[in-house]
Formats: C-alpha cells, structure tokens, sequence
C-alpha cells in the first residue's frame, strides 16, 4: 500500500519549516499569513478537497464573503464517500492543485475516518502529509476541516452519540494535524456541538442524521470565514 512508506520518512514539519510557513508543530496564523502574503491583490483564493460533507460549503462560504464585501475564488473536488488517502492518489486531484496558486486547500477527511483510530493512522495522516506538501509546493496553506459526529452517533458503535462521535473526530483531526506538522484545523465540528447542546441540532442535519442541510453549510461557513477574515 502506497501509504505505508510514510512512517519511515522524517515529519512533516520538516517541510512546513522549509517552506517558512511555521515551526514544527506550532499552527500557524491563517489571517496573518494571509494578510502578509497578499499585498496588492483583493482576491482570495480557496480550493475545498473533500466529500460529501464538502458539497454545499464552498459555495456557502464563497456567499458568505461576497456579502461581507470579500473577493474570494471557489473550488473544489469533492466525491461522495471519498477518503484523503484516495484525492492523493489521483490525478485530477493532484492536477487541480497544481493548476494555479490557491491561497488556502482545505482538506476534509471521510466522517467516520478521524474518529476510528487504525484508519486515522494508516490512511488519514499519511494522505494528510502528501497532500500538505504538495499544496505547501505550490506555495498555498494547507488546513484541515474538522467535520462533526453523526446525530445518533456512529452506527457501528454499540451506545454512541452525537457527541462521543464528535469528541473522536475532533481528537482525530487534533491528532493529524499533530502529525503533520501543526496544520491549522477549522474546527466546523465545535461550532455544530455547540448548536446541538443548545437544542438547536435538528437544523443541521438532513434526514439521514449525517450530511448538513444549508443551514449546516452556512454554519460551517461562517467558522471557515472566522478562521480567514476574523469575526
């Protein structure tokens, strides 16, 4: 498996300190660095790879700024079901990377893979660490977009819930960005549990207790927005 080499190559803060972005595990400032790189251009560009959990939030986010009077350019490759490990290895994802210089890549992992700790090791991290260096490559800040446990929890795990779910994958993401050097996570996941231990969960979720409705991708737009252009 194309992953498993990447235990015996060195951090990846390696890589992050060469490219001046941060030190070893020390996440950056996204608004500073965003702001000192800049200079005379209005745009921002921002690329979303990821899944479904990725679907509606670019465009969210790209309306959101639009009327807060920011300029930003929006992308994405985005597949159902589809993990980091599987972006990194295909072309069009790698192609679209290096297509132009994107200011800021999120990177969204498949929603059960951060919070199960063998996939999170052996698949997460290392996609995670390929991905950040080829974005880091072309001069863009890489950052992770910590998603949010399923409404009832994880099927698959007998007495779960919404927020035992959550806790794994903030931990998982927390953990991958450890890894990897100290990539920035937008934690959207946060913001949801705060919604849902206010009573106001149902909102967010479509049917299928999982995916975001709009009203989830507005909420996961404004922490994106937070994140990049303060409040």
């Amino acid at each position: 498996m194309k992953f498993f080499r990447h235990f015996l190559i060195p951090s990846f803060a390696v890589a992050l300190g060469s490219c001046g972005v941060t030190k070893p595990g020390i996440p950056i400032d996204v608004r500073s660095e965003l702001m000192s790189r800049k200079g005379d251009r209005e745009e921002l560009s921002v690329l979303f790879i990821g899944n479904s959990y990725s679907f509606g939030v670019p465009e969210a986010f790209g309306k959101l700024a639009a009327s807060r009077g920011r300029r930003v350019i929006v992308d994405q490759v985005t597949h159902g079901g589809w993990t980091l490990a599987r972006h990194a290895n295909n072309p069009k994802t790698r192609a679209k990377i290096n297509g132009r210089h994107w200011d800021v890549v999120v990177l969204q992992e498949q929603s059960r893979t951060p919070a199960h700790l063998f996939k999170r090791a052996w698949m997460m991290v290392p996609a995670v660490r390929e991905l950040a260096a080829a974005i880091l490559k072309q001069g863009g800040i890489p950052i992770l977009y910590q998603t949010w446990g399923r409404r009832d929890g994880d099927s698959k795990r007998p007495h779960d819930d919404f927020h035992a779910m959550t806790g794994r994958v903030r931990e998982g993401y927390r953990l991958a960005s450890l890894k990897a050097g100290g990539l920035p996570v937008v934690p959207a996941g946060d913001a949801w549990e705060r919604e849902v231990s206010a009573g106001r969960g149902d909102r967010l979720f479509q049917p299928d207790g999982s995916h975001p409705t709009w009203q989830g991708d507005l909420l996961t737009a404004e922490t994106f927005y937070e994140k990049l252009f303060g409040s």
